[in-house]
């Protein structure tokens, strides 16, 4: 009877024992949480402030451009007369996420005469190809300034012409 006691203590101890490592659960199994977060930043923004401005100007026979820095200095080329009124440079702002750095893309559209068919022509120019907002971990703001020159053909009819540049900023 010693012998079997001592038997059935022993597979009871080692059934204990096994329950007891299994219980635990740290030998076959382990688990932990991590936190996921995300952060909505600003979105990108902008505004026109100021329109390119060519200004007036005479067409001569053999026609040639105009070129408005994007600083607004005011130039020509060719048989091309400046008069009047001066021009100026398109001003847009950009605000954002501070800290941020974006892309500019321009789409220029040619200038047509009020009431006619006529048109010209212009490149567009940014003094920046890209920028950064200034501000760190909130609001940040730039503003850059657009140029183009425009060209005049020969004897451009007379008339006041109309026409678009599209600023498109994107964050990088």
């Amino acid at each position: 009877m010693n012998k079997t006691f001592r038997s059935t203590s022993n597979v009871f101890s080692c059934a204990v024992l096994a329950l007891a490592i299994a219980g635990a659960g740290s030998a076959i199994a382990a688990e932990d949480t991590a936190v996921a977060t995300g952060t909505v930043i600003a979105p990108i923004q902008i505004t026109k402030v100021a329109d390119l401005v060519f200004g007036s100007f005479a067409a001569g026979a053999a026609g040639g451009t105009v070129t408005i820095s994007t600083a607004g200095a005011r130039g020509q080329s060719g048989d091309v007369f400046l008069a009047g009124a001066a021009g100026s440079a398109a001003q847009f702002n950009v605000t954002g996420e501070g800290g941020l750095t974006y892309s500019i893309a321009l789409a220029p559209t040619p200038l047509t005469r009020s009431g006619g068919t006529e048109t010209m022509t212009f490149t567009a120019q940014s003094d920046i190809a890209s920028g950064t907002l200034s501000g760190t971990g909130g609001a940040g703001a730039q503003s850059f300034f657009v140029g183009g020159v425009l060209t005049v053909g020969a004897g451009q009819v007379p008339g006041n012409y109309v026409g678009s540049v599209k600023a498109t900023v994107a964050y990088n």
